[in-house]
């Protein structure tokens, strides 16, 4: 893999990174009490941002190894089934215990995407907001070895 594209997606992990840091005090408040409409709606801001960024650094991988992105109606999860493995060089950058969890970003993306924020439900982001850290540091190091190894 390039420098030049490396640089670039070892940016977006650093994006992503001081994301979660600026983000981490609405977090640990959200793990400990139940969040008011505006909190709600701050995290879900910060959980669509958390999944962009995902999104984002897995475009810049597939350009990098020359994969073909999906340009279809349902792009979203056909970028996170080629992640996952599901694409013609057989190369996977997730292992497969996160599917379900990153899965679940993607549906919230989605809803925020295509709802009003009124509609958002704490019941549905609350374990997304108590997984946040630990999802990181297992996709930013999945990450990582894909890099090195490419």
């Amino acid at each position: 893999m390039d420098n030049v594209i490396k640089v670039k997606i070892e940016h977006e992990i650093s994006l992503i990174d001081e994301e979660l840091n600026v983000a981490s005090p609405l977090i640990e408040l959200c793990k400990l009490k139940n969040p008011d409409s505006i909190e709600i709606r701050a995290m879900a801001q910060i959980l669509h941002s958390f999944y962009n960024g995902i999104e984002k650094t897995l475009i810049l991988i597939f350009k990098a190894i020359g994969e073909d992105l999906p340009n279809d109606s349902v792009w979203h999860k056909t970028l996170l089934n080629i992640a996952f493995g599901q694409n013609l060089k057989g190369f996977k950058i997730f292992r497969d215990d996160i599917i379900d969890l990153l899965n679940e970003y993607l549906s919230l993306r989605h809803f925020i995407r295509h709802s009003y924020s009124y509609q958002l439900k704490w019941e549905r982001m609350n374990n997304l907001v108590n997984n946040l850290e630990d999802t990181w540091v297992i996709i930013k190091s999945d990450f990582e070895k894909f890099i090195e190894v490419n």
